[in-house]
């Protein structure tokens, strides 16, 4: 019998946020077992240490012909890419990452003799920024897609499965997870000080993230320091004067940033199963999300965090931060992540699923 490892060929269009913080835990946490090979389309947003945050032992190729126009004869430009790669690469199995990724992919490798998985990190039919001719064609895109009869789809959270099954039974979910040894590790190096009430979210400032609604929220408390850790497009919208930026920060730096914070703010129209929720969530931060599937599949409404559907509702979940409840809301957080989110359950479940896909295909 060979000692070859199985090889795993990931596929993904939007390299940044949450998505590459997913890919990096996921590829470094099984390189020991799968060769690793990434295949991404750098972003105006993807890091430019990408080498030096990814292990050494996973590949990475970039993805040369992908055009944001999304235009026919592009698109197909850029599946007979993903198919050279694949012929370079001979992968025993293909994940795809995000609609995108998925969109491609499926087409791409549609009727080859390989197990192709596909996971949402977030449906974009979800949007309730877009109008409903927009959402209802990514709805299409992705209903049209789902039957593909050699992909799976694997939903980052139980919300999320439960929009996929609405499209096929080829399914099945592995919730997201995060390292808590490492943040354990930098949040100890961050000194213990008093201070203001501070605010905070991160990652990319777009559509998703809704930063109207976030700059709402901080204009209602002018009194309170609100931080975006990242940057974005849509900073521009985000104009109340009590709204700080710290730009792009590295992933050790951003959680040392949260630890400083009290008050975890996510405002976002869809999600998929936010990672730097979960983050915040294991750090004791009161946590106050939207109303939307992957924030709602980890909040339970005042018992690990606030779930809130309007600008005042918001204002009134964070002013509650100082409520004798705060300290039993946010460790109940903490619990929960290292009950049903930590890194090692959500590796042992891939390791799981790759397994069963590559060998039994």
């Amino acid at each position: 019998m060979s000692n070859k490892k199985p090889k795993i060929m990931h596929v993904v269009v939007n390299f940044s946020g949450g998505i590459f913080t997913f890919l990096q835990y996921l590829t470094a946490g099984l390189v020991d077992t799968y060769d690793m090979t990434v295949a991404y389309v750098a972003t105006p947003n993807t890091p430019s240490n990408v080498r030096a945050r990814f292990d050494k032992n996973v590949q990475l190729l970039r993805i040369a012909t992908y055009d944001r126009t999304h235009n026919p004869i592009s698109d197909s430009t850029t599946r007979n890419e993903l198919r050279s790669l694949f012929e370079q690469e001979k992968p025993d199995l293909i994940h795809l990452h995000g609609f995108h990724a998925g969109r491609l992919g499926r087409k791409a490798f549609e009727g080859f003799d390989i197990p192709v998985l596909y996971t949402p990190h977030g449906y974009r039919y979800l949007a309730e920024d877009r109008n409903r001719l927009t959402r209802s064609v990514f709805r299409y895109t992705e209903q049209s897609l789902a039957s593909t009869a050699n992909c799976t789809t694997v939903a980052c959270s139980k919300g999320e499965y439960a929009e996929t099954l609405g499209f096929t039974d080829n399914a099945t979910y592995v919730n997201n997870g995060i390292d808590t040894a490492e943040i354990d590790r930098l949040v100890k190096e961050v000194p213990q000080e008093e201070h203001e009430l501070r605010v905070f979210t991160t990652g990319l400032i777009n559509g998703q993230k809704n930063p109207d609604l976030f700059n709402e929220i901080a204009r209602a408390m002018p009194e309170t320091r609100f931080i975006w850790i990242g940057d974005g497009e849509y900073k521009w919208k985000l104009t109340a004067p009590n709204i700080e930026f710290t730009g792009w920060l590295e992933h050790d730096k951003a959680i040392q940033k949260m630890a400083e914070c009290d008050v975890f703010l996510l405002t976002s129209l869809w999600e998929g199963l936010p990672i730097a929720l979960l983050e915040a969530m294991y750090q004791k931060k009161l946590c106050v999300v939207s109303n939307v599937v992957g924030s709602r599949d980890v909040i339970n409404n005042g018992e690990n965090g606030y779930i809130c559907d309007s600008a005042a509702a918001f204002v009134n979940a964070i002013n509650h931060f100082n409520d004798e409840t705060t300290k039993e809301i946010t460790e109940q957080a903490h619990q929960d992540i290292i009950e049903h989110y930590s890194l090692e359950q959500m590796l042992k479940k891939y390791d799981n699923l790759y397994s069963k896909k590559i060998f039994t295909k």
